[in-house]
């Protein structure tokens, strides 16, 4: 899913979330509570998740660019073990215009291919298909049409000779919120949204209630989806041997801290909190568990291999956390997040990079540390305690964590017109 946060679920918590399927599904799954979008906006996410390396190593830090040919992607490596490989909706890592066509040669290993750069008209988008670069449109509400499509896929692969690793990129409920299906914006009327306490209340208007109702009703609209799509997985007898993940590339705002509607890059836990969900029934079985360890969208390339019995490249900078998976691992490790060249505004035009651990979230702005919370005694992080005398000592523990993540990776951390520099980037104001 595109920028669904990960307390907006009924299996976090969220009074105002509809999610019954996606919460019989974490019952079921090895559910990670502490999933951190390695850089919270669409592009930079879906290069690490399909590299497994860090936004600084790739270049891939801003939306709109090109991944380059010569990284190493998560389909590639299956290709070569012999899976067939589908995609289908939002790709966004081609660099080429938003309703560009992508030719076989840069759809870094995947066969099966029904989709599109970049496009949020949701009613009506638009996707290639296989080879031909005729451009057509998604028949009514897209995440239903491209479900569908998965479902025929998921029916036409799953007794074959060969594995298959598909892919299923929804655009919602990534902004605009209004054209959310009516059927479900009824069941949430905008007076009867609760917000959390970290939205100041001078922030809740009409505007504002409004687009958290459209955002809620995509999401009930995808868990419809997600429904089908176990539907499919268990139609076609393949669902206990299928590994499958739910997760999102970002989350969104929606008024916290007093940031705007449609907002991410910020480092909150609202923006870089996502849903990670896997269901391996023939590893763990029926029952699920939560992980509170954190992971982090390199981690995932590797941890999936590892799980499928795949070599990992050497190329990979994430870590291979399937121990957590297996009912083992480490209780916690400090995974590293950042926002290299904040564009339009968002992160308040500040560069960061930050740790999060199970309990603490640490993050420092180019002229020291910005923000320190105890997520246990303040899951809503309205103490910053960075310039807090008495979390010194923390404050210093979680420092050298941060510069070991950073020293790991041979990221420098300067301010963002190096980065623009050295890869000859200019930003215009949309962000590409």
């Amino acid at each position: 899913a595109d920028q669904w946060r990960a307390s907006a679920f009924g299996y976090t918590g969220d009074p105002n979330a509809r999610t019954p399927v996606i919460d019989a599904l974490a019952a079921q799954s090895v559910d990670f509570r502490t999933a951190v979008s390695v850089c919270p906006v669409c592009t930079p996410y879906r290069a690490a998740l399909m590299t497994g390396r860090y936004p600084v190593s790739t270049g891939m830090f801003l939306n709109d660019l090109y991944l380059p040919d010569g990284e190493v992607c998560l389909a590639e490596s299956l290709q070569a073990a012999g899976y067939a490989t589908g995609y289908i909706g939002k790709w966004h890592l081609d660099g080429h215009g938003r309703s560009a066509f992508i030719p076989p040669a840069r759809r870094q290993g995947f066969d099966y291919w029904k989709a599109a750069e970049c496009d949020h008209n949701y009613p009506k988008s638009h996707y290639y298909e296989g080879d031909s670069p005729e451009r057509r449109n998604w028949e009514g509400y897209d995440a239903y049409a491209q479900t569908d499509d998965a479902r025929r896929y998921i029916a036409a692969h799953a007794n074959g000779d060969r594995p298959f690793f598909l892919t299923v990129s929804y655009g919602t409920p990534h902004f605009p919120h209004g054209t959310a299906p009516d059927e479900f914006k009824v069941l949430l009327p905008p007076e009867s949204i609760r917000f959390p306490p970290n939205v100041p209340a001078e922030k809740i208007d009409d505007k504002l209630r409004r687009e958290a109702q459209g955002y809620y009703a995509h999401g009930m609209a995808l868990d419809r989806c997600v429904g089908r799509l176990l539907d499919a997985l268990r139609e076609s007898g393949i669902e206990r041997d299928t590994i499958l993940v739910f997760t999102s590339d970002h989350g969104e705002m929606m008024g916290s801290h007093g940031c705007p509607a449609c907002q991410k890059q910020v480092p909150w836990d609202e923006s870089i909190l996502v849903p990670f969900l896997l269901r391996y029934p023939a590893l763990h079985g029926a029952q699920g568990r939560i992980v509170r360890t954190p992971i982090v969208t390199p981690d995932i390339l590797p941890t999936l291999l590892s799980l499928a019995g795949v070599p990992v490249p050497p190329s990979v900078e994430g870590e291979d956390v399937s121990a957590l998976v297996r009912g083992g691992g480490p209780e916690d490790r400090a995974v590293l997040f950042m926002n290299v060249a904040p564009f339009d505004n968002f992160s308040k035009g500040r560069e960061y990079r930050g740790v999060r651990t199970a309990r603490h979230s640490y993050v420092r702005a180019i002229d020291g540390p910005w923000l320190l919370y105890d997520t246990a005694a303040d899951p809503h992080q309205l103490r910053n305690l960075a310039d807090d005398p008495a979390a010194a000592d923390l404050r210093k523990e979680l420092n050298a964590k941060l510069q070991a993540a950073l020293k790991r990776v041979g990221d420098e951390f300067k301010p963002k017109a190096h980065y623009l520099a050295h890869h000859g980037y200019r930003v215009m104001a949309n962000g590409a």
